[in-house]
């Protein structure tokens, strides 16, 4: 027999074979001896017993630690991808989630959801602060027991968060709502536009309409920019829409700064063939099927994406290495980013399928290639 280092025969003699099998491995046959020795020296060769019984990646083994997210509107399509990322990197990192919260923006709804969280000893929470003052206590109550709390998709206001949350894990929504009015400009030198707010006020929208407002007034340019509140329900923003659009038939921009009311803009524009009677720009946020066609349409000429699977993967990310480290990794301020969908380059978000962007439920490799674009 030819030899044999000590410690694989060693790790060998752990496993629960005979003698005969036993010396038929060492020799290095049997159907089995590859896949039986790599168990034996992975279990054997390590200094670290708890990594041996079940570690994930390069982790030690941790308790199925559960984080909680608390969303402001739990069945909106925007947030499937988010669901996506969360539960993505559980799986990864050995961990759970639960989403709650509230289905149509009820403060009150995700404050009790938040309370529960804390009183059910959550190992950590991600909540999305659409409303500063009523998370104050919550978040506090969170902290003073122990539990980190980072913020999600929506963060108070934007020179007042309200809460003590570690950290924020979003757009950075005042400046997404300030370059969608300088877009804007780009295609019209003055009159009316309407920009349409499903929930005027919550923090996850109001900053992105105030951006907008403040973009139009800096210019100089003679725009009167008019904010419309439309409805968290997609099927009553759009009979708003609608009715605004009927009523106003002098509109240079048609804006938006929540998904729903996005969708609805760009259906309304179709209908009513708005681009033939003068409309100069219509554009708004996030990358729901319906946006994207009225993009590849032209009835809207751009949405902006804010990638919300990585508002689902990294709160789980954050919230993970700060329980495993004792704290002494702290959740650091996250912007997921804010990039112009045009027609240019809406085909591979409208043509390829992913859960990375809500529109499959597949674990799937997306394959690219050729250049990477850039200015």
């Amino acid at each position: 027999m030819r030899d044999v280092h000590p410690t694989v025969e060693k790790a060998v003699e752990t496993l629960p074979l005979n003698s005969l099998t036993r010396r038929r491995l060492l020799r290095g046959t049997g159907l089995a001896s590859a896949s039986l020795a790599a168990s034996a020296l992975l279990a054997a060769c390590t200094d670290d017993p708890v990594a041996a019984e079940g570690a994930v990646g390069n982790f030690p083994r941790t308790p199925s630690w559960k984080f909680v997210f608390v969303c402001h509107v739990t069945t909106n399509p925007f947030f499937t991808p988010t669901q996506y990322g969360a539960e993505d990197a559980c799986k990864l990192l050995g961990v759970q989630f639960q989403w709650t919260g509230s289905v149509n923006s009820v403060v009150a709804e995700m404050v009790d959801a938040t309370n529960t969280a804390v009183s059910a000893k959550s190992d950590g929470i991600a909540v999305a602060v659409v409303d500063k003052a009523a998370f104050k206590a919550p978040v506090d109550q969170a902290l003073d027991a122990g539990i980190p709390v980072v913020s999600f998709n929506a963060d108070g206001a934007p020179d007042d968060p309200g809460t003590n949350r570690l950290a924020y894990i979003g757009q950075g929504l005042y400046e997404s709502g300030y370059e969608l009015g300088r877009r804007a400009l780009t295609q019209l030198d003055g009159g009316e536009v309407a920009g349409f707010i499903a929930t005027p006020g919550q923090l996850n929208i109001q900053p992105r309409i105030d951006g907008a407002q403040a973009a139009f007034k800096d210019s100089g340019k003679p725009v009167t920019f008019t904010p419309i509140a439309t409805n968290a329900d997609v099927t009553q923003g759009l009979s708003i829409i609608d009715a605004y659009v009927q009523g106003h038939p002098n509109l240079a921009g048609l804006l938006a700064v929540d998904a729903g009311s996005t969708q609805s803009v760009g259906q309304t524009v179709a209908k009513y063939k708005l681009r033939e009677k003068g409309l100069k720009v219509a554009g708004g946020f996030d990358l729901v099927p319906e946006t994207l066609a009225a993009v590849k349409s032209g009835d809207l000429d751009y949405t902006i994406d804010q990638q919300p699977y990585l508002q689902g993967f990294l709160p789980v990310l954050a919230l993970y290495l700060y329980k495993l480290t004792g704290g002494l990794l702290f959740p650091t301020q996250t912007n997921t980013g804010l990039l112009f969908v045009t027609k240019d380059n809406v085909d591979p978000y409208q043509g390829t399928k992913t859960r990375y962007e809500g529109s499959d439920t597949a674990v799937k490799l997306v394959e690219r290639s050729g250049p990477i674009a850039h200015p």
